[in-house]
């Protein structure tokens, strides 16, 4: 996980966060496999705005960048 993480924030592989610049991890859920992880990150495309707001704010209110709880280096 720390890997993938570490990939969109260099800008390493295309998608999302190289297209738009965005770089701070404010919520992650960690799966047992890539495939548990694919279908989920399918499932929140689905939905609207203001639900994936939720998702963050209910764990992380202040939208703090999470990287370094995951890691001893804060890039």
């Amino acid at each position: 996980m720390v890997q993938r993480i570490y990939q969109h924030r260099e800008n390493l592989v295309d998608g999302f966060t190289k297209r738009y610049g965005v770089h701070d991890l404010v919520w992650y859920e960690p799966h047992e496999t890539m495939e548990s992880a694919i279908l989920k990150e399918k499932r929140l495309k689905t939905w609207e705005r203001a639900a994936k707001i939720r998702l963050i704010e209910s764990t992380n209110p202040t939208w703090q960048d999470l990287w370094p709880t995951l890691t001893d280096t804060s890039l």
